[in-house]
């Protein structure tokens, strides 16, 4: 092989190995250190609370972002501000619907927007109380998402929000309460219409197994999920002061909230100084920059946590919970002195 020769910027210089024999060093005590002795976990016995349990973890890294978003959170609740759940399908087929229902019931979660595969696996356990098809056995016969209950279910929310000039998100929580669908108590969007909150379902057309089906209408699909990105552009542009946690959407979601953000911001509304955060089992682009890094600029707070959905979840709902109960015993104890 002919040797290349070397760049101009380097030639006949004489690069004489460094050696530390003239090196400097200084007392421990004078140099920083990010972790201390009061940061290190601590054992937890058998039968300890979910308080104890928080009070172990090591106060570094992920261990401490979990509680200081947990307090954000739970600091948002207390305050009236807004806290805005963005999923992808993926946590209510891992069985996060029960929990999400349960915080949303508890004031934490002030809005949900979601994709538009999560009405389908939200409706289907209303329905059965099972989802999540085996793509690559129906896959094979053509008999993959052509389940008739959910695209006729599911279609005809569309063509009614469409008719109606109402979100997507809204009828389908609407038509699953009416229908009384023996599962509809943890149907994440028939809760939030019980309790009148914003869901939103934000679709790509031709991404959902629906939309395979011989009555869906394209054009009411789109009316319906344009309704509901205004009205989730509406909840952007009163997070200041709040909250907002992308769960496990690593395209869609990241593209609408910054869009609705935008929006927002373009109309005079002034949106800034809120935490945002990622949970997925991995780091993505979309999620880092869309959501966490671009929108909060220098006035945020910015959080990564990463692993499964399906642990996840349950810890910060339980660091949220711990964080509320801990606030009202110590007002409880300031009404005391």
């Amino acid at each position: 092989m002919r040797k290349l020769p070397a760049p101009a910027c380097v030639r006949n210089v004489e690069f004489k190995p460094l050696e530390p024999k003239k090196a400097r060093t200084f007392p421990l005590k004078s140099l920083s250190r990010l972790v201390r002795r009061a940061d290190l976990a601590k054992p937890l016995s058998a039968g300890a609370s979910l308080r104890e349990f928080f009070d172990t973890l090591p106060r570094v890294l992920a261990a401490a972002d979990l509680r200081e978003l947990a307090r954000r959170i739970a600091t948002a609740r207390r305050r009236g501000r807004i806290f805005l759940l963005m999923s992808g399908a993926h946590p209510i087929k891992v069985g996060l619907g029960p929990l999400l229902c349960d915080l949303m019931q508890r004031g934490v979660i002030s809005a949900v927007a979601t994709n538009g595969a999560a009405i389908i696996h939200d409706f289907e356990m209303a329905l059965e109380g099972r989802t999540s098809e085996d793509v690559g056995e129906g896959l094979a016969e053509g008999r993959f998402g052509m389940a008739s209950e959910t695209g006729t279910f599911l279609n005809r929310c569309a063509r009614l929000a469409a008719e109606e000039r109402k979100g997507l998100g809204e009828v389908v929580g609407r038509e699953i309460e009416a229908a009384r669908l023996k599962f509809r108590a943890t149907s994440l969007f028939a809760q939030a219409y019980r309790l009148g909150l914003p869901a939103t379902v934000h679709v790509t057309l031709g991404a959902d197994i629906i939309h395979m089906h011989p009555d869906c209408d394209g054009a009411a699909v789109g009316r319906a999920t344009m309704l509901d990105f205004h009205r989730l552009a509406a909840v952007v542009a009163r997070i200041s002061g709040g909250v907002v946690v992308n769960l496990g959407s690593t395209v869609v979601m990241p593209e609408v909230f910054l869009k609705a953000l935008n929006l927002a911001r373009n109309l005079g509304r002034r949106v800034e100084n809120f935490s945002a955060a990622d949970m997925d089992f991995i780091r993505h682009y979309r999620p880092r920059v869309n959501v966490v890094e671009r929108p909060t600029g220098d006035k945020g707070a910015r959080f990564f946590l990463t692993g499964h959905h399906e642990i996840m979840l349950p810890l910060l709902a339980g660091a949220v919970c711990e964080e509320m109960a801990r606030a009202d015993r110590n007002r409880a104890r300031r009404r005391r002195r």
